[in-house]
């Protein structure tokens, strides 16, 4: 499994870093732009993830706690074990899922189906094996700019490498963005009801 050193040797690559005496990034930067990239990948392609909880006889609130890095919620099954599946309205407020079918749930296990934050550490990742170079080429793309920031009025830099680390790294972020669009989870029109006026 990838892991957030793999994915950082990775950038340090792109970057043409690779001597560990002389390295312009620290671990500690790279993983400040990997984390960046990171959330611009969640963002375009979020984790799918289904978990199944206990709800409570008579209530219908279950809390988006238990759901790990939880970004939206898309859909309740209620209960787990019929066939066809039923699904059972809901709405999310805050940290509060209020199930909404006609009757209370009665203690019935729920399956909840819902979109996460990709992870990424020592451990591994939740990222699919196609969105790890796109999450490198990100990484280095905004390495690469904030690098250009800091040599702008560095002496030691020479007259045009901080400009030319600046449209390095534009481009490198333009690929990435592409990339992104190419794996983007496509956006989904949900149906709802409005509440009735008094």
């Amino acid at each position: 499994m990838t892991t957030l050193p793999d994915i950082r040797d990775r950038v340090r690559s792109d970057l043409r870093d690779l001597d560990a005496d002389a390295a312009r990034w620290s671990d500690a930067e790279l993983d400040r732009h990997i984390s960046r990239a990171l959330a611009d990948v969640t963002l375009a392609a979020p984790a799918e993830a289904t978990t199944v909880v206990a709800t409570t006889p008579g209530s219908r609130a279950l809390t988006t706690a238990v759901l790990p890095n939880f970004l939206e919620l898309e859909s309740v099954e209620l209960p787990t074990d019929s066939f066809p599946r039923r699904y059972v309205p809901f709405s999310v407020w805050a940290e509060t899922i209020t199930l909404e079918p006609p009757a209370p749930p009665k203690g019935e296990r729920a399956r909840l189906r819902y979109l996460a934050r990709h992870t990424l550490d020592d451990q591994g990742t939740t990222l699919p094996e196609a969105v790890e170079d796109v999450l490198a080429t990100g990484a280095a793309g905004y390495a690469a700019i904030a690098w250009a920031a800091y040599a702008i009025d560095r002496l030691t830099a020479g007259d045009d490498v901080a400009e030319r680390f600046r449209l390095w790294g534009e481009g490198r972020l333009r690929t990435f963005r592409e990339q992104l669009r190419e794996h983007q989870r496509p956006r989904r029109v949900r149906g709802g009801r409005l509440a009735a006026s008094d």
